[in-house]
């Protein structure tokens, strides 16, 4: 049977939400999909670290965390506490990474370190941080390549809302021409709510309150978490090397009132938009606030909802939609990646057995 054996590295929102599925959904996991997993540990900035080898009861540790408690008050006499994230990688029986730390888009941060030290001891890894992807996509996905490590990105374009799988899985044939679409749920429910009435300050007090934007906004108003799914979609759909530095980028910060209203008359909508397109040049990428005529498959698209448009040479122009961010939905993007893993491994199970048949089948014949 195959196992897949996590360590949960960073157990902030996203972490938490992938636990709960993992809890609610064990049983139905199992019986449709045949997996089967143990969380073996934990490593949080916060909330310290938790290794046990036989695994985690999932319900104590989310009591824990919802006491306002460290993981340490789990431990029994068979776990081990105090392993930093590194070690939590290499000492422990985990062979699958969740990797959902902190997002550094300049130089990838200690995620970097953590996928990179992961593949290099053979371990799978699954992520929603955009930084070592953005960072180092060609040096990653060739050393989990040379290790035979599968690297789950999913959640880190529309959370769980499968962009990567079904350009990759479904659309297999297409010539993709460009893309575009709207990456970034905090400003588009801002955009939403401006074009309604609201002024920017209290259309971001709005998104602060209901959680779609950090205390800190400047990654979702500048434009730079869109800028980084930018560069993601280029490097893994397009094959590219397009760095953050090479992609313009201008937010939402200078749309005045007075624009909203204009194009409200006109029959328009502002959206900040994130595109990429091919040229003789090769792949130009860019972020901006664009004007929509209503007609726009991204027009519509409103609230805290996201959106991405590809134009291709069979289908024309495919447009997905779903949420971009939250707790459940972002949890799902994990466990999406570990499903698509699992789905692999049962694969290489069933070949091996039955290369073992026919080996077996052989010497009998021999004789």
């Amino acid at each position: 049977m195959n196992e897949q054996r996590i360590a949960l590295i960073g157990c902030g929102t996203v972490g938490q939400g992938l636990l709960e599925i993992l809890q609610q959904k064990k049983q139905t996991l199992s019986r449709h999909h045949g997996y089967h997993f143990k969380l073996v540990a934990i490593s949080d900035f916060k909330l310290g670290s938790i290794y046990h080898p036989e695994g985690l009861n999932i319900d104590r540790v989310l009591h824990a965390i919802q006491s306002n408690h460290t993981l340490d008050t789990l431990a029994d006499q068979h776990s081990i506490v105090g392993f930093n994230a590194i070690q939590t990688i290499t000492e422990t029986n985990a062979n699958v990474i969740c990797e959902a730390t902190y997002t550094d888009i300049k130089t990838g941060g200690a995620a970097f370190d953590h996928h990179r030290t992961a593949f290099l001891h053979g371990k799978h890894v699954v992520t929603t941080n955009k930084g070592p992807i953005v960072v180092a996509w060609p040096e990653l996905s060739q050393l989990a390549i040379k290790h035979g490590c599968f690297w789950g990105i999913e959640g880190t374009v529309i959370s769980g809302t499968p962009v990567i799988k079904t350009i990759q899985a479904q659309l297999k044939g297409t010539e993709i021409k460009s893309i575009s679409g709207i990456f970034n749920g905090t400003t588009n429910y801002m955009l939403s709510e401006m074009t309604n009435g609201t002024s920017y300050e209290n259309a971001l007090q709005k998104a602060q309150s209901l959680g779609y934007a950090e205390a800190d906004p400047t990654a979702d108003v500048e434009g730079f978490d869109v800028l980084a799914k930018v560069a993601i979609l280029a490097n893994v759909i397009f094959n590219t090397n397009l760095e953050v530095d090479q992609i313009p980028c201008q937010g939402i910060t200078k749309l005045t009132g007075q624009d909203i209203i204009k194009a409200k008359e006109q029959g328009k909508v502002w959206k900040l938009i994130g595109q990429l397109s091919q040229s003789d040049e090769g792949i130009k990428g860019e972020v901006k606030t664009v004007c929509l005529e209503k007609d726009d498959p991204l027009a519509s698209i409103s609230g805290a909802t996201n959106a991405l448009m590809l134009d291709t040479d069979l289908l024309g122009k495919v447009t997905i939609s779903g949420p971009g961010a939250g707790k459940k939905e972002t949890g799902f993007a994990l466990l999406s990646d570990l499903l698509a893993l699992n789905e692999l491994q049962q694969l290489h199970t069933k070949e091996q057995t039955d290369a073992d048949k026919v080996s077996a089948n052989g010497k009998s014949l021999s004789h």
